[in-house]
């Protein structure tokens, strides 16, 4: 039987009530399972697919479902397989070709991603999703041209909610004194990421740059070569401009490839920020200084998988010659007041109002470990030797593979496996460090580079 909801987009209530007069519907099941799954009751989700799939075991949608409920799961092959059954009860239909690129694509399995990709892209050749996909591809491949010419395709996205301004884009032409507005768009760490573009658009010909910033980078980025003024993100009326684009357009419109990235931007940290490390930090006794994070903004939809928590780091402060200090910021500094008195931690989150503070302190440590977040940006910008640890399929910068990237030379990549264990990257982290720790104690005048 077909389920008939009266509102377009039901709720779990509109499901249930549904189900309690037609019990054993299988197109209610698995509605219900899809919006268990989305507000992270997943083992429930799955069991109301696998009903459904009892009751019609060639329900197709029922099958898709289970695929995206097992990706979230992070039981990538058991959602490939699901997915490619569900591939073969409807061939001819987008939705189980959707479901299996989102598990491929989790599994890191690219190559076979991109078949899938080109399949779906075929069935339907508007949907700007699938060029949002390809480009994630792409760009982890390094392959940039192509990578960043999808990426575009964000503007076209349903969930896209940034504000889209007026006026002609630019598009990488020469910009013959023209005015020129960056807009943002994403977070601090692509703000940051970003930011080595915005010298380079007055060298096109720009007469006048004018970028979009929020307040919390204001005083790391003011003043920045070639940019004639910041403005507060959204701002309204904005300033006279020809042209503009989002600061994430800028690599595409540079012509950016793999062997052509440019330099991390140069940033300013104002002497007061300064001053205000100076005392914070420890006098130097010989030992390390080290800053760790372990968690990004818990906004962003993935912070989950990229993040870890507090206690994996603690390991680190047994090692002889390290002084750890905690830059981390947000709900999970509660982790901090949660360890046992006399942990050697210094917590610095609570002092640092801005980027400018933190990047004060950070330019005076030796080393930062961290999960990927803002301060890896941060971080890799300035120069400070950063030992980045990796999920199984990172963010596009990191690449899949090897321990550097061209986008920071002083930064380190930690990978895990395919099997998404955080212990074996604390692990060789923790090996690291040992060597890294004793080659200071041993040579203390001189600086020890990367084991």
């Amino acid at each position: 039987m077909t389920m008939h909801l009266s509102q377009a987009d039901p709720t779990p209530a509109d499901v249930k009530r549904f189900l309690a007069e037609h019990p054993g519907d299988p197109d209610g099941l698995t509605s219900l399972g899809a919006l268990l799954s989305q507000a992270g009751e997943r083992e429930a989700a799955g069991l109301l697919h696998c009903r459904a799939m009892v009751v019609a075991p060639g329900h197709a949608v029922a099958r898709s479902n289970m695929t995206v409920t097992l990706t979230a799961k992070g039981q990538h092959a058991q959602a490939i397989a699901s997915g490619r059954v569900a591939v073969a009860l409807a061939p001819d239909t987008p939705l189980p070709y959707l479901t299996l690129t989102g598990a491929l694509y989790k599994a890191g399995d690219f190559a076979t991603d991109r078949i899938v990709l080109e399949r779906l892209i075929r069935l339907g050749p508007g949907d700007p999703s699938l060029a949002w996909g390809r480009a994630q591809i792409r760009l982890h491949d390094g392959d940039y041209p192509r990578g960043f010419a999808d990426y575009e395709a964000r503007y076209w996205l349903q969930e896209y909610h940034y504000r889209l301004h007026r006026g002609p884009r630019w598009d990488g032409g020469p910009l013959d004194g023209r005015f020129v507005m960056v807009t943002l768009e994403q977070g601090f760490g692509d703000t940051l990421l970003m930011a080595r573009y915005l010298p380079m658009l007055k060298a096109r010909g720009a007469r006048r740059v004018i970028v979009e910033l929020r307040d919390e980078l204001r005083r790391l980025f003011t003043p920045m070569d070639e940019v004639d003024a910041f403005i507060e993100k959204d701002a309204a009326p904005t300033p006279i401009y020809h042209v503009h684009s989002s600061i994430m357009s800028l690599p595409l419109h540079f012509g950016t490839t793999i062997d052509s990235v440019p330099p991390p931007v140069r940033l300013t940290v104002p002497e007061e920020a300064r001053a205000t490390a100076a005392r914070l930090l420890a006098p130097d006794d010989g030992r390390l200084k080290v800053g760790i994070v372990w968690s990004g903004s818990p906004a962003f939809s993935d912070n989950a998988i990229r993040a870890t928590s507090l206690d994996r780091f603690l390991r680190f402060a047994r090692i002889p010659g390290v002084h750890l200090y905690s830059l981390q910021k947000g709900p999970q500094e509660e982790e901090l007041r949660a360890l046992p008195p006399n942990t050697p931690i210094t917590a610095l989150g609570p002092e640092l109002a801005d980027f400018a503070d933190t990047a004060a302190v950070v330019e005076r440590l030796d080393l930062v470990i961290m999960t990927d977040s803002s301060v890896a940006h941060l971080a890799g910008s300035l120069g400070v030797p950063v030992w980045l640890l990796l999920q199984h399929v990172p963010y596009w910068v990191y690449g899949m593979s090897g321990a550097a990237t061209p986008w920071y030379p002083s930064m380190r990549l930690y990978r895990q496996g395919p099997e998404e264990e955080w212990e074996p990257v604390f692990d060789a982290v923790e090996r690291d460090l040992q060597a890294l720790a004793a080659c200071r104690a041993a040579a203390p005048l001189e600086r020890c580079s990367n084991p």
